[in-house]
């Protein structure tokens, strides 16, 4: 079988924007979706991370909880899949890829939201 492409993930992506309820479906106008192979170093350092394997997706942006209305001229918010180590997970654990991208997309939602890793992984044990 051949590895979905950039195009397939975010199809994949859009859709699980799609499937995210009111009211904070509302909220997410403007957010844009892109696919990169691997995070850069940049992005590693900026999270914290030495391993590319080991990210699959980055929100960039800012959050809503520090939005104001003196803030202007910013680019809209981000949220990046990084497509290898997506395949990578999805061959290691054999969860379906639409499961996995719609984890990733949720949880760059929630930073969006303002909601730190560990607040998400808390409501993900809760859940």
């Amino acid at each position: 079988m051949k590895a979905p492409d950039a195009a397939a993930f975010e199809a994949l992506a859009l859709a699980a924007f799609a499937r995210i309820p009111e009211p904070f479906a509302g909220h997410l106008a403007g957010i844009r979706v892109t696919v990169a192979e691997f995070a850069d170093a940049e992005t590693l350092a900026a999270v914290g991370l030495d391993d590319p394997w080991e990210l699959s997706g980055v929100y960039n942006g800012r959050s809503m909880d520090k939005e104001s209305i003196w803030n202007s001229g910013e680019m809209p918010p981000v949220i990046t899949l990084f497509r290898q180590p997506l395949l990578a997970e999805w061959c290691e654990t054999g969860v379906a890829l639409d499961d996995l991208v719609s984890h990733v997309v949720v949880h760059e939602v929630g930073h969006h939201f303002g909601l730190s890793d560990e607040q998400m992984h808390a409501l993900e044990a809760g859940a």
